[in-house]
């Protein structure tokens, strides 16, 4: 392999993928690759769920409330780990490979959690699970990005993205009678729950190894005749879907092919040609990486500990819905009204609710805890969502699944990491003195980073929307780069 020059083209492949109108086949796209979320959220959702569970010795793995703040935190460090090592991969190898390789390896780990014997053996499953999930989001989002037309682009990565509140919905549901007693046999239900998530990635690879790899991946590393009969493919599949005839394009791009991209020149890329927005997604991706992981991993255990309330699926149900429900709503005014104003607001308006949450906290009960929870990731879920979206557009396409990875890594290890661990020891603290106001503290901290977020967007945010990716971030090996 080498990542010198080994040939030129002239190609009109993205301006022809741009040009798509919506099929069916977009949906195959869709279901087969964004999906992946919905695991990810039946995840987070089932360890935030089945705290209780855990904790016995007989029947759970004798785990503290530290020790479920720990195994969050140790998901997290998987996944940013994860994303790093396969997100490289996937720029040198290709999106088709490497989103099969990493749904395999969460399929595997995610069904050794439910055997797990003991603490060690739970968190060592849950890291490898994290590694998978962190390498589908690097692989997962730049296919995506890649095989959408422009004009849809933003809304369906956002929606997509949202999708992991479906799996925070449906996790939240079956942990209620799966933590039941009376129905599942205690010891048995929280590794039951465990288990469903290899049974459901099975499904969506079946589905998977229908999307093929990224034709503009393909052109820029010497495989133009691939590039072009996937597209030729998609062409003659949407036309029959849709019965229009589709128009000539007239735009093209001259590409330097190489086989693969150095990592020097990848860093060059992200800390010298685009200094601002490395800045951008950072704060993008550490505001939401903390308000989630610190927020959402502990919900159940705040619920619990200060609460009383004993069966939490109901209440995790909701406030999942409610995310969705978010990114759902609010994702095509990411493409209309555009992507500044609209990350912006979201940030800023959440971070802002957030801190309210967190001074009335003294006077809060579960119901209204949840409602607060409701309004505030109702906006910050699209606002968290678009964090995606916006590394995965910025930058050129040589380095976009690594720069996916790299910010997603950074910003989920200071939000993502801590988040959960500072969770964890405020709960205890709290439990200690009987006072649920002690928590507050994390949500000062999630509410100015969400703040900060939003801030940096509106004075550094790009204008992305309805644009191809090849006029947002010039390719590295175009022939006037």
């Amino acid at each position: 392999m080498s990542d010198v020059e080994t040939g030129r083209i002239t190609t009109d492949i993205p301006a022809r993928m741009d040009r798509l109108p919506w099929a069916r086949w977009h949906w195959m796209v869709v279901v087969g690759l964004g999906t992946v979320w919905i695991l990810d959220g039946l995840e987070v959702t089932i360890v935030g769920s089945m705290s209780d569970a855990l904790k016995p010795e007989g029947t759970g793995l004798g785990m503290s409330n530290f020790d479920i703040g720990l195994a969050g935190a140790t998901y997290v460090a998987g996944a940013c780990i994860g994303a790093l090592f396969f997100g490289q991969l996937t720029d040198r190898f290709g999106r088709k490979k490497l989103f099969l390789v990493t749904l395999g390896v969460y399929t595997v780990a995610t069904v050794a959690t439910a055997f797990a014997p003991s603490p060690f053996f739970y968190l060592a499953a849950r890291f490898f699970t994290g590694t998978g999930i962190g390498g589908e989001y690097a692989a997962i989002n730049s296919a995506i990005d890649e095989l959408i037309p422009a004009a849809y682009r933003g809304r369906v990565d956002v929606a997509i993205n949202g999708s992991f509140w479906l799996g925070a919905a449906g996790g939240s549901l079956l942990t209620i009678p799966l933590l039941d007693p009376s129905v599942v046999d205690a010891g048995l239900g929280w590794r039951l729950a465990f288990g469903l998530g290899g049974v459901l990635a099975v499904g969506i690879l079946v589905v998977r190894r229908h999307v093929p790899e990224s034709p503009r991946w393909l052109f820029i590393h010497g495989r133009e005749d691939e590039a072009e009969s996937i597209v030729r493919d998609i062409e003659r599949t949407i036309s029959d879907e849709t019965g229009e005839r589709l128009g000539d394009v007239d735009e093209t791009i001259t590409i330097r092919q190489r086989r693969t991209i150095g990592i020097v020149e990848i860093a060059r890329t992200v800390f010298t040609l685009y200094p601002r927005r490395t800045v951008l997604c950072f704060s993008l991706f550490v505001g939401q990486a903390f308000l989630y992981n610190a927020f959402f991993f502990t919900y159940g255990d705040t619920l619990s500990e200060f609460f009383g309330v004993k069966q939490t699926g109901w209440y995790l149900a909701i406030f999942a819905a409610s995310n969705f429900a978010g990114a759902l709503l609010l994702s095509p005014l990411f493409d209309i009204v555009g992507r500044v104003k609209m990350i912006t607001g979201t940030y800023v308006v959440s971070g802002v609710l957030l801190a309210v949450a967190g001074l009335s906290l003294g006077s809060l009960d579960a119901t209204t805890l949840t409602i607060f929870g409701v309004v505030i990731f109702f906006l910050a879920s699209a606002g968290a969502s678009a964090a995606y979206l916006t590394a995965s557009e910025v930058f050129p396409m040589e380095t976009r699944a690594l720069c996916i990875a790299f910010f997603y890594a950074i910003g989920t290890a200071a939000g993502g990491i801590s988040g959960p661990l500072l969770f964890g020891w405020l709960i205890e603290k709290g439990v200690d003195q009987g006072d649920v106001t002690v928590i507050a503290v994390g949500y000062y901290i999630g509410a100015v980073l969400m703040i900060g977020g939003g801030l940096v967007e509106a004075f550094l945010g790009v204008k992305a929307e309805g644009q191809s990716l090849e006029s947002i971030a010039q390719p590295l090996t175009a022939a006037d780069a």
